[in-house]
């Protein structure tokens, strides 16, 4: 009887010494810090590399990305309440518009991008397309071409507007309605990177992209007029005369995105979970030698330092921020 008493207490401290060393791998597998960032479809690559360079520079930071079109993603907490700590888009003025004041303080912006015409060897008239031709080209019958939806993506209406500067600066009138009328909506994807699937397993001839996705996957592409391409701040007052139409804040209301060249902004929001690593995450990618050198290399030119637009913006952000970033309109 004693014996077996001895080996209950042996099995039971044996037990107890799985359980504990269980629960300690376990809560150190939890102490690792999450930052959770929310950002547009054509920053996937370049933030892939991002998270990696920087978790190994803080293995206690574990990032964690959700991708979508830069609308969607900004409505998710806006409207959704979805937690994040770091919101990305395409267009800074979403920021503006829909997470400023409510849900965050200031918006940096930090890169650039321009709108090109992907295709691939597969695409019809592959060999025949150029700068010159394309809007011919996307008007032929049986040409399959689409864009990302401009309702939750900043590529959709920007791929829009292209086409209405199109018709003006090669003074083709009536050229929109003609290109939209060859694109059926099915054609429309939720957000511009879907698209690249689409081209290169031959299920779709063109797509609009962001010059940097482009060289990214290894797409071959079509560059346009700076009058069209909406990747020249120089000419602002000419891409002023594109308008869409899109969904507004609320639903059922309606709003117009007016051409702008392509700007990039970034924010962390007012209920971040995790200040302290998303202010060590932005400080890492607003640096010249770090996350803006990926983003150059990878075919998106940064703003060097990044710029904020006013004083009583710069004084609102983190103090590690500040010597990174510059006031410029």
């Amino acid at each position: 009887m004693k014996r077996l008493f001895n080996l209950s207490k042996a099995t039971a401290f044996i037990v107890a010494l799985s359980v504990g060393i269980i629960l300690s791998v376990s809560v150190c597998a939890q102490a690792k810090e999450k930052v959770v960032i929310f950002h547009a479809g054509s920053l996937a690559v370049p933030f892939a590399k991002i998270e990696k360079l920087f978790e190994a520079k803080y293995p206690n930071i574990d990032v964690l990305r959700e991708i979508g079109g830069s609308t969607k993603m900004a409505r998710m907490i806006s409207e959704l309440h979805k937690p994040a700590d770091i919101m990305a888009s395409a267009d800074f003025k979403v920021i503006d518009k829909t997470l400023i004041p409510e849900y965050a303080v200031w918006n940096i912006r930090f890169a650039t991008n321009q709108l090109v015409l992907c295709y691939t060897g597969k695409s019809r008239f592959a060999k025949e397309v150029n700068a010159d031709n394309w809007y011919k080209i996307l008007g032929r019958k049986g040409v399959v071409w689409g864009h990302s939806d401009p309702n939750l993506d900043p590529c959709g209406y920007r791929s829009l507007m292209v086409l209405q500067l199109a018709e003006k600066f090669y003074k083709q009138p009536g050229l929109y309605d003609q290109l939209i009328a060859n694109r059926p909506k099915e054609n429309v994807r939720p957000k511009s990177v879907e698209l690249v699937s689409l081209l290169k397993t031959g299920n779709m001839d063109y797509a609009w992209e962001y010059l940097s996705v482009a060289v990214q996957h290894g797409l071959k592409y079509i560059k346009l007029d700076d009058h069209i391409n909406l990747g020249n701040y120089k000419h602002d007052t000419f891409y002023k005369q594109a308008k869409v139409k899109v969904t507004g804040k609320k639903p059922g209301t309606w709003m117009y995105r007016t051409g702008k060249s392509c700007t990039y902004g970034i924010t962390m929001t007012k209920d971040a979970l995790n200040p302290e690593g998303a202010v060590l995450f932005l400080k890492y990618l607003l640096n010249p030698g770090g996350g803006l050198k990926i983003l150059k290399d990878m075919g998106q030119p940064p703003f060097v330092p990044c710029r904020v637009s006013s004083e009583k913006v710069l004084n609102t952000l983190p103090a590690p921020l500040k010597k990174l970033v510059e006031v410029k309109n």
